[in-house]
């Protein structure tokens, strides 16, 4: 868990001297999360100086035609004065166990977006159909940097950060922040969308698509389904006060993706 202060009572805040974006699940969307950077720096110089936090809620992989991209981006992206905080996604998990060995899992994984993953890496979904599954987790392992991998393996569960807690998918009500089972933090839909009381913490989580942003006494959602809807969203929080990015479309693909391909291209050749 990371943790930067923590206050309750009142409206809900961030530390003086703290702006944090947080960004809802990518799934691969580069061409969504290029010009949503953008946006978040150019947004952050306008409100004047601060300590600056970009928070990736998770599920910056699968189902989109970029994930390799989208880490690679993520990995890369520094500007100054900025620090970010990547949180781990189910999806995230899944890919770690199958690199982990969990062949059973792999299938599972191919179906519900690790192919279009793979695929962001140089690998056609037929190949993998031609491969027994031992041969297909050493073809998973093979394409997938191991600067990649350990990016991943780097990614947090929570960020506590005032009155706001970062999360992937929700928590479990009712039990203390820091008792709460990692499987929750990742996964969990029900009990934590339909609980209607305050939390600990205003939780700001990804995990399950809304049509829109939510904003509830409890919890903000924020996917909004990026990989189907072609919008991906963010929002950006200072003191009591929040706000909505968003970047739209899907026939608008940043220039800089060929450039992502050609270094990834470049490490597995190394």
């Amino acid at each position: 868990m990371f943790g930067l202060f923590k206050r309750k009572g009142g409206t809900p805040s961030v530390p003086a001297g703290y702006r944090a974006y947080a960004v809802g699940d990518v799934h691969g969307r580069l061409d969504l999360l290029e010009p949503l950077l953008d946006d978040i720096v150019t947004d952050a110089q306008a409100r004047g100086n601060s300590r600056n936090l970009l928070v990736m809620l998770g599920d910056l992989i699968d189902r989109g035609a970029w994930s390799a991209q989208v880490i690679d981006r993520l990995r890369s992206w520094k500007p100054h004065g900025w620090r970010s905080v990547f949180l781990m996604g189910n999806h995230e998990e899944v890919l770690l166990q199958v690199l982990d060995g969990d062949v059973g899992l792999m299938r599972q994984w191919f179906r519900f977006g690790g192919t279009e993953c793979l695929a962001s890496y140089g690998v056609a979904a037929g190949q993998l159909a031609e491969l027994d599954d031992p041969a297909a987790l050493a073809l998973v392992r093979q394409v997938i940097p191991p600067d990649h991998v350990a990016f991943i393996r780097g990614f947090g569960d929570t960020l506590s950060l005032g009155d706001y807690l970062f999360v992937h998918a929700g928590i479990r009500p009712g039990v203390p922040l820091e008792q709460q089972a990692r499987s929750d933090l990742r996964w969990i839909r029900e009990p934590f969308l339909s609980h209607g009381d305050r939390h600990e913490a205003l939780v700001v989580h990804g995990h399950t698509i809304h049509d829109e942003v939510v904003e509830l006494s409890n919890r903000i959602a924020l996917d909004t389904g990026a990989y189907r809807t072609d919008r991906l969203s963010a929002m950006g929080f200072e003191g009591e006060q929040r706000w909505l990015l968003q970047s739209a479309g899907g026939d608008r693909v940043a220039d800089e993706t060929n450039q992502h391909s050609a270094r990834l291209a470049a490490i597995r050749s190394a």
